[in-house]
């Protein structure tokens, strides 16, 4: 185990302390004694330690002295130069000024100081980085999924595949499609048909048709990959925005298919208006791997791969934006809502308008109006569908000419959640509706009005993608391209792509943020959003992501699940460069195959299996593994489909082993799992179909052997004719210390007979 004892970006105390305690875990001798002077040890507490906690954690202390931000390096400079004029200048005071008002503004300095230090860490956006092209070398069928009635260009997408060695075949997607036999490759072009499906509002055919093709898949059980292309739902960096804000919703899609069916899904790749023979040798390099990447745009330039990234802090001030006229907030009532409505106050709004489907008799709407009053605010609270166009465009018509809409806050929005197999084609369009649907309404009807901001509330699930919310995610990446197309037509457009905020908001259940907690995701402060969101406004950012991640929880366990490249650009994110906590998936993986290499056959089934319970328990809120009967179904126990995808993905962490999607159903028990995992891990270790396997065989069979009958007697007088060959012993001059496996297999089988 390597051990830092210093770091850069870190004080040396704690990293100190962080590494000698790294250490004792990790099995070194540590004198505490000298560590903790004057201390004494006491003993451990004899409960489990995996206990609900209620306490609040507490900052870490800052090392004495430790000043790692510019600005206040260069405050306490003035300070100790006695530099009053800086000092002065920097709190925004004359030089005259008494020590009882300097103390306040040095107080307010400070924590505003902090908050502004807290939001830039929360802050990232995605960025395409350009990929060396490579040579494409495809075999097998490659099967090309067409919509019906629309050209996609397949012809010279197969002419691409056909140069580069596959052989393409063209099936159109409709009633009766089945999948061929032997297919090694599935490229959809389903997500270019744009046209709605029947009786579903804002529900394009390409977006439930994939669903479609990838449940076809599924059921079939082919495990060739599935890629699904698109032509203009990107920007990938290019001036004009995306061009076709609709098939973006296909990509929010594909990262979750990604996390769900990780082992049959290909990645998501965005075409050139003309493919021409170029462009077609790039996407078979993309399709055959050579590229590594799964999420790509194709351009006249190159292969540009997308990547997730922190936006770097920037100290100089932005203007502060101010609101005049009226500002429309959607779902203006709700958690989010009622928040955005004050911040406005703040900052100078004197009309709002605030619309969810319930309007006034929404809980808490007649309280909120109330606390506007007293704030200078005359709130009118509006019933309106945004999904209704019509309703909608009313709604704008009715405000008043002397007090015109300025700005627009679409923070509505529902959810809907559940595993792609459970999501049908009206579960997709009650999300889109409130989300998409609205956002596209709020765009047209506002495109010829003189808007300063026009802010969409989306979510890090349609960035970065999550199990369960396939539907949640299609909406919200619609929003980011929505927001960047504005961009590029000279309008205003802002969307925030948010991670959970505490107390508040779609993800507030206790059930919601537990399972984020556990994947690294942790709620945030109302008042730092609120912060975080005037930061994006003051600076008329287009797309922006607002999450509070530990990264070296979530990282390990997105990489268990499915490799990605997708976080190349977060130092934290990888392994060699996350934080105090670093790898610590990887780390427990390693942990978990060292004590089962020194374990017993009968020990490994029991490691594994308290560790299957114990993540059960988990996913399950119980409190320890003995609630979990690892002879009952998963089903009887309560889990349910996403707590399925879930478990999948905490013990793919734990383990380091990639675990199919299908693993409860399977394996119906946590007993099955756990014989699944504890094969795979012998496998993994090296021990699966040599010697040592055969020998836990062996062991196993023992232990149902009585002690002192006949029959064991005669083994154990086996087992030490056998004992020689073991130690070097004197024996028929068959040494195993240069024996390779299968002379091993040999004298297993000549001393035992068959097994």
């Amino acid at each position: 185990v390597a051990i830092p004892v210093q770091r850069a970006d870190r004080d040396q105390v704690t990293t100190l302390l962080t590494a000698v305690a790294t250490a004792w875990v990790n099995g070194s001798t540590v004198d505490w004694t000298a560590v903790q002077p004057g201390g004494s040890p006491v003993d451990l507490p004899t409960y489990a330690f995996e206990h609900e906690r209620y306490w609040v954690d507490a900052p870490p202390p800052a090392a004495p002295g430790s000043v790692t931000d510019p600005a206040e390096a260069g405050f306490w400079q003035a300070v100790e130069s006695g530099d009053l004029a800086t000092l002065a200048g920097t709190l925004g005071l004359a030089d005259d000024t008494s020590l009882s008002a300097v103390l306040p503004a040095l107080s307010s300095w400070r924590r505003d100081r902090r908050e502004e230090s807290t939001v830039d860490a929360w802050r990232y956006r995605v960025s395409w980085s350009p990929v060396r092209d490579e040579i494409a070398i495809l075999s097998g069928t490659w099967l090309i999924v067409t919509p019906a009635g629309i050209d996609c260009g397949h012809d010279e997408i197969a002419a691409a595949l056909r140069r580069a060695g596959a052989e393409p075949v063209r099936v159109e997607y409709g009633p009766g499609f089945t999948v061929p036999e032997a297919v090694t490759g599935v490229l959809s072009l389903l997500a270019l048909d744009e046209r709605p499906v029947d009786g579903l509002q804002g529900v394009p055919a390409g977006l439930t048709d994939t669903v479609a093709l990838v449940r076809a898949l599924g059921e079939a059980a082919v495990s060739a990959p599935l890629w699904c292309a698109t032509r203009g739902a990107v920007s990938a960096g290019a001036a004009g925005g995306p061009e076709s804000p609709v098939q973006s919703q296909v990509w929010g899609l594909g990262r979750v298919v990604a996390m769900e069916q990780p082992d049959r899904w290909g990645g998501l790749v965005d075409l050139p208006a003309t493919l021409d023979e170029r462009a077609g040798e790039r996407l078979a390099a993309v399709l055959a791997g050579g590229t590594g990447e799964d999420q790509v745009a194709i351009r006249a330039s190159g292969v540009l791969a997308r990547r997730f990234g922190r936006i770097p802090a920037d100290p100089a001030p932005a203007a502060e934006w101010r609101p005049s006229g009226t500002v429309l907030v959607t779902g203006g009532t709700g958690a989010l809502g009622a928040r955005v409505a004050r911040w406005l106050a703040t900052r100078g709004a004197r009309r709002l308008v605030l619309t969810s489907r319930r309007g006034p008799a929404a809980p808490g709407a007649a309280e909120l109006v109330a606390e506007l009053a007293g704030l200078g605010v005359a709130a009118d609270v509006v019933s309106c569908d945004g999904s209704d166009r019509d309703a909608l465009a009313a709604t704008l018509a009715a405000i008043p000419a002397e007090h015109p809409l300025s700005a627009v806050f679409h923070v509505a929005g529902v959810l809907d959640d559940g595993v792609l197999d459970a999501l049908t084609p009206e579960r997709f369009a009650r999300v889109l509706r409130a989300k998409a649907v609205a956002a596209a309404n709020l765009d047209e009807l506002t495109a010829g009005l003189d808007l300063s901001a026009f802010v969409l509330f989306s979510s890090l699930t349609g960035v970065v993608g999550n199990s369960g919310q396939a539907n949640y995610a299609a909406a919200n990446a619609y929003l980011d391209a929505l927001a960047e197309h504005r961009r590029a037509r000279g309008l205003p457009g802002t969307s925030v792509a948010w991670g959970p905020w505490a107390d508040a908001g779609m993800a507030g259940t206790e059930d919601v943020t537990n399972r984020l907690r556990r994947t690294g995701i942790r709620p945030m402060p109302a008042d730092l959003a609120i912060a975080a969101l005037a930061r994006a406004v003051d600076r008329g950012e287009t797309c922006v992501s607002v999450a509070d991640v530990d990264w070296a929880m979530l990282a390990p366990g997105l990489a268990v699940v499915r490799p990605s490249r997708l976080f190349d650009g977060l130092p934290e994110a990888r392994p060699d460069g996350a934080g105090e906590t670093g790898a610590v998936a990887p780390d427990r993986a390693r942990a978990l195959r060292e004590r089962l290499a020194a374990a017993s056959a009968a020990e490994r089934e029991q490691i594994v299996l308290d560790l299957v319970g114990a993540q059960a328990a988990v996913v399950l809120g119980h409190e320890s593994a003995a609630q979990v009967d690892a002879g009952k179904p998963f089903r009887d126990l309560g889990l349910s489909s996403l707590a399925a995808v879930e478990l999948r993905n905490l013990l793919s962490a734990s383990t380091g082993i990639p675990l199919p999607a299908s693993l409860v159903f399977d394996h119906p028990t946590p007993a099955a799992v756990a014989e699944l995992i504890r094969a795979e891990l012998v496998s993994a270790n090296g021990s699966g179909g040599s010697a040592g396997a055969e020998l836990d065989r062996l062991e196993a069979a023992l232990a149902k052997v009585s002690p002192g009958d006949a029959e064991a007697t005669a083994i154990a007088a086996r087992l030490q004719r056998l004992l020689p060959r073991l130690t070097g012993g004197a024996d028929d001059g068959d040494g195993l210390d240069e024996a390779t496996a299968d002379d091993l297999f040999k004298i297993i089988h000549e001393e035992f007979g068959k097994s």
